[in-house]
This record gives C-alpha cells, sequence and structure tokens, in this order.
C-alpha cells in the first residue's frame, strides 16, 4: 500500500505562493481597490464606486492611448510571430561559427532598454546616421523627422521594439527546432520533397507550441510597452506614441491621481488576460 506524502508537498510550495501571493495577488486585488477611490497619496482617499470608470470612457486621451496601443499590437505581433521563426531557421545550421551568429541576434535581448532606446534616438535624429544614409543614397531629398512626424512618430519606436525582441523569440523558436526528430526530414527528402515543402509541412506545424508561447508573449510586451515610450518620445508629439502603460504612468506619477490610474491599470489587466485567453484558444483549436 502506497503511503500518503500528507502535508509534504504543500510545504514546498508555501515559498513560491508566498512570492506571489505578495508580488503579484496582493498588488493586483490593491490597485482594483485603489480604482474604486479617489486616491492621490496627498490626501485621505474616499469610495467613488464606478467614478474612475466613468471618467475613462470620456477621457479622449485615455482613447487615444488605448487606440495607439492596439495599432502597437497589431503591427509588432505579426512580425515576432513571423520573423523570428526565419532567423530560427537560419541559425539552426551545424556550420563554423554559427554560434556567434546566434549571439550577434540576441545581443540586442540582454542590451538594456534605455540604452537601446538612447542609441536609436540618436539614430533617428535628422542629423542622425539614418538620415544620413538616406540623404547621402539618393532615397530622400530631405531629413525624415522620424521621431519628430506624428505620422512616423509610433512606427518608428515600434521598429526598435521588433529589433529588440527578434532575438529573443528566435530562441524559442530554435528550441523548438532543435526537438524536431531529424527522422521526419531524411523520410522527406527520400520522398523528393523540397525545403519550402518541408518547412511548411513539417517545420510549422510542429512549432505550434512556440509559436503559440510566443504569440501570447509578444501580446502581452505589446500592451505593456513603455520604455521605448519614456526614453525616444515622452508620449508625443502631439499624444502620437502615448501607449496605455505611459498613460498610466502619467495619470498616477504626473497628476497623482492614483486611483484613476489603477482604473486604467485594471483595463489594462483584462485586456491583455481577454488577448491571451483568445490566443490560446485559437492556436489550440489549430
Amino acid at each position: 500500500m502506497q503511503k500518503s506524502p500528507g502535508l509534504t508537498p504543500y510545504l514546498f510550495l508555501i515559498p513560491a505562493c508566498a512570492i506571489i501571493g505578495g508580488f503579484v495577488l496582493y498588488p493586483m486585488l490593491h490597485a482594483i481597490a485603489a480604482s474604486l477611490t479617489d486616491y492621490n497619496m496627498i490626501t485621505e482617499s474616499r469610495f467613488v464606486g464606478a467614478d474612475n470608470y466613468r471618467k475613462l470612457i470620456k477621457d479622449p486621451f485615455f482613447w487615444n492611448s488605448l487606440g495607439n496601443t492596439l495599432l502597437y499590437l497589431i503591427v509588432v505581433v505579426p512580425f515576432l510571430v513571423i520573423a523570428p521563426i526565419f532567423l530560427a531557421l537560419l541559425v539552426n545550421k551545424s556550420l563554423a561559427g554559427i554560434k556567434v551568429f546566434r549571439a550577434i541576434f540576441y545581443l540586442p535581448v540582454i542590451t538594456s532598454l534605455v540604452v537601446t532606446g538612447l542609441i536609436w534616438k540618436w539614430v533617428y535624429e535628422e542629423q542622425g546616421i539614418l538620415n544620413y544614409f538616406l540623404l547621402s543614397t539618393g532615397i530622400t531629398d530631405n531629413p525624415v523627422a522620424f521621431l519628430t512626424d506624428p505620422a512616423n512618430a509610433l512606427f518608428s519606436v515600434m521598429a526598435v521594439t521588433i529589433w529588440t525582441g527578434l532575438g529573443y523569440y528566435m530562441v524559442i523558436y530554435l528550441a523548438g527546432l532543435q526537438s524536431i526528430p531529424k527522422h521526419l526530414y531524411e523520410a522527406a527528402e527520400v520522398e523528393g520533397i523540397s525545403k519550402w515543402q518541408q518547412t511548411i509541412h513539417i517545420t510549422i506545424p510542429l512549432l505550434k507550441p512556440s509559436i503559440a508561447i510566443v504569440a501570447v508573449m509578444s501580446s502581452i510586451a505589446a500592451m505593456k510597452v513603455f520604455e521605448e515610450v519614456y526614453v525616444m518620445t515622452q508620449g508625443g508629439p502631439l499624444d502620437a506614441t502615448k501607449t496605455l502603460v505611459y498613460f498610466i504612468y502619467q495619470s498616477a506619477f504626473e497628476e497623482f491621481e492614483m486611483g484613476y490610474a489603477s482604473a486604467a491599470g485594471v483595463v489594462l489587466f483584462l485586456l491583455t488576460l481577454g488577448l491571451s485567453m483568445i490566443n490560446l484558444f485559437v492556436l489550440r483549436k489549430r
């Protein structure tokens, strides 16, 4: 007769549960509670019910920030889901020096986003290296206002997010590629199936778990983008790059409307949770 483990497994779970409860669950519950008050860190908070949420609905700056965030999501996520697959296929070779290329592709991931943002801000300047290249090659006659033109600014910041994330998601796909049995490709080659058909019919289907992970992680990252915006544009010009997280930051730490910022944070949490569940459901059905 097998002996019951008793309370031992639960005792091992206590440290992890304490950390999650203290650093995830409690702040989340506190934010929900704060969203129902007029907490501002100065005066005593009062319960205001759903007033902060009603204010959000009527706030054009909130809707502008939400629109920018959704546009960020629509543009960035497909790039971060698809492009790293081809990078992973490229570096998944047994070639001399391939580890060096993997390290180079991964280098932006381990570089501080503040440093990355400052470098790209310099690259994007009207007297920066990118405009110098465009002018010297005759692609454009005038410097491009990458960060000072509302039409260009958000897409310029998106490019930095994509460049930064490619190496990270490439590694996830690379791990998935190396777990695919080699005999499947060998059998396909015997049957005369081309490399492209092998990629479509063998590689992509077997990478679905990795694709699901990347889709969820990149969606969450796109919804909570902040550092690039803070360093490069600070929400400008004319709020063209103000995302939902930057809106929360301004409401909380510049206007000291903590209750209002908490309400926006709850909305962001619900949107991110819903999006993640949809991603997992769609990919699981396929």
